[in-house]
């Protein structure tokens, strides 16, 4: 048992997966057990620059209390009970300041680090764990430069965090989208059709090529390589005839590209950290197969069953790597934490359970993630899918990245 109390904070950020709460639970019963007070931050880093220091901590609205008792039931369910939001810190618009500081901030956009460090302090937040994707955990970045003690939890079911071979919601998105495929070949079947599902992944095609590894498509479409359309036609007619009830599947990621357009864009409004909702690009290209079809299927038109899959992937209870996994960071956190260590973010690394600096969360000169499918190594230009040769050593989920 420590002399000194700490007090430790913990936020989650992004969009919500299953695994979130399991990771949550296992810090707070952890650092009660260590002797330490355990504060749940609400709405990310919202939450982080909304704390009015002119109030204590049992009055803040984004600031509650962790015990066992609550806790220990949420281990069990997906999303976040602390609730998330995508709010970039530096960059806080003037109709999003909270009420208490609209005066003394008067420009469009406005970096709040400096009240987010004061607020912190002001709560007694001896060690914050955020848990999060690569744009809440390169917050976590900066304010770990500012002096702020930072342990990182990576989340994100397009598994694209870098420095970490596996990220909290991956393995419920592939399990989630091998399920649905699966469910919808009956009506791919029925009528012969060409079954298109868009799946998440903006920037790497991760959630894309695994589920097709697992056997859910026969192609599948990633933001790393540019198609063209009518040879994926070509390939698809082939699986279908090949298939006895004459259907056949492609996964698309919502931010692959075909034919040299550009990425399909819902709408031209932008989130928090400049990321525009995408969205379409699996329609799109569902009518671009119909349209060639006839050329490979003696004149004969091919209809389309189009699904977007979103939300149906990152919802519901996790799946068992997902309720293990998130167990074992959030101890993890607390071990680095008894031990005085800071400026980390746990990882899986070469298979085993590691931890690497918060600074491995680097972004490319775009502000988008680094962390990307190999296309050489794992993905075959030519057919489509994925590679299966000289895989022997490689990470059991083909997550690959650079470590720092």
């Amino acid at each position: 048992m420590n002399n000194k109390k700490l007090t430790i904070g913990i936020l989650t950020g992004g969009g919500d997966v299953p695994g979130l709460n399991p990771a949550i639970r296992a810090i707070t019963l952890r650092a009660i057990r260590e002797g330490y007070e355990v504060i749940g931050i609400k709405n990310g880093w919202k939450g982080v620059i909304s704390i009015d220091r002119s109030k204590p901590l049992e009055d803040q609205e984004y600031c509650i209390p962790l015990k066992e008792i609550t806790v220990n039931r949420i281990g069990r369910t997906g999303g976040t009970f602390l609730h998330s939001s995508r709010t970039k810190a530096t960059k806080v618009a003037q109709r999003h300041l909270p009420d208490h500081l609209k005066h003394l901030y008067k420009d469009e956009y406005n970096d709040l680090t400096d009240e987010a460090v004061a607020n912190l302090k002001h709560v007694g937040i001896d060690y914050l764990i955020p848990i999060g994707g690569d744009d809440t955990l390169s917050y976590a970045v900066r304010l770990h430069k500012e002096g702020i003690k930072v342990i990182g939890i990576p989340k994100t079911m397009d598994g694209d965090v870098p420095g970490t071979e596996y990220c909290i919601g991956f393995s419920t998105c592939i399990t989630r989208t091998i399920e649905l495929t699966h469910a919808l070949r009956t009506c791919a079947g029925s009528h012969e059709r060409f079954l298109v599902l868009e799946v998440f992944g903006r920037n790497a095609g991760f959630s894309a090529l695994l589920p097709t590894i697992g056997g859910a498509a026969d192609r599948c479409v990633i933001p790393e390589y540019s198609i063209n359309t009518e040879h994926l036609t070509a390939l698809m007619v082939e699986d279908r005839i090949n298939n006895p009830s004459n259907y056949s599947v492609v996964l698309v990621s919502e931010g692959a590209t075909y034919d040299g357009q550009d990425i399909i864009y819902s709408d031209a409004e932008t989130d928090a950290f400049g990321h525009k909702k995408l969205g379409g690009i699996g329609e799109q290209i569902g009518k671009e197969l119909k349209k060639h079809s006839p050329k490979f299927n003696g004149g004969r038109e091919i209809n389309i069953i189009n699904q977007k899959l979103g939300y149906l992937v990152r919802s519901g209870q996790p799946d068992a790597l997902d309720s293990i996994i998130p167990t074992t960071y959030g101890n993890m956190a607390l071990d680095l934490i008894k031990k005085g260590e800071s400026g980390h973010m746990v990882c899986v690394k070469n298979g085993k359970f590691d931890y690497v600096s918060i600074e491995a969360v680097k972004k490319d000169t775009k502000g988008e993630s680094i962390k990307k499918v190999n296309v050489a190594k794992f993905y075959d230009t030519n057919r489509y899918r994925p590679i299966f040769q000289n895989i022997i050593g490689d990470p059991m989920m083909f997550l690959t990245t650079d470590f720092t």
